[in-house]
């Protein structure tokens, strides 16, 4: 009889024993085989991922405030400053001042802004297509589903 370490045993337990059955690894793994057909798209438009994210978001909502935005494209603050500054810069969007509460910035999309989303929607309407001839409408609708389930996961729950 071997005797094998006590916590070598109880380490191994709580670890998947292959890592293409790990929900983190296998959530990375398909956000990099979407990505990768989205990402030479957005680059001959200029654009990068996050800039995308937040051009999207701004047309798909008259103003949104900066705060959050961070939250709502899933980037970081510092980032988004830059993403902001850049995307102002090259006249895609625009910052307001509310009218309501002066210390408030909000976020606009412009002409130019609309142009590429008019621009880059067909394309991306073309991977989606792909996407869907391959796994489905109801597949893809069903990880979308599993997805915002997984995505209200919290600690206290």
């Amino acid at each position: 009889m071997t005797d094998a370490p006590k916590n070598k045993l109880a380490q191994d337990a709580f670890l998947p024993r292959n890592t293409r059955r790990s929900l983190p690894i296998a959530l990375l793994r398909a956000r990099e085989a979407v990505m990768s057909h989205f990402r030479p798209m957005l680059s001959a438009h200029d654009i990068t991922e996050q800039q995308w994210r937040v051009i999207r978001l701004l047309a798909e909502q008259e103003t949104v405030d900066a705060s959050e935005m961070a939250d709502k494209a899933f980037i970081l603050a510092p980032s988004l400053t830059r993403i902001i500054r850049s995307l102002e810069e090259r006249g895609i969007i625009a910052k307001l001042k509310d009218e309501n509460d002066g210390r408030r910035v909000l976020l606009k999309i412009t002409p130019a802004g609309m142009a590429i989303i008019n621009e880059v929607a067909p394309e991306s309407r073309l991977i989606y297509d792909r996407l869907e001839k391959q796994f489905g409408r109801e597949k893809i609708d069903l990880l979308l589903d599993l997805l915002d389930e997984v995505s209200t996961f919290n600690e206290g729950a």
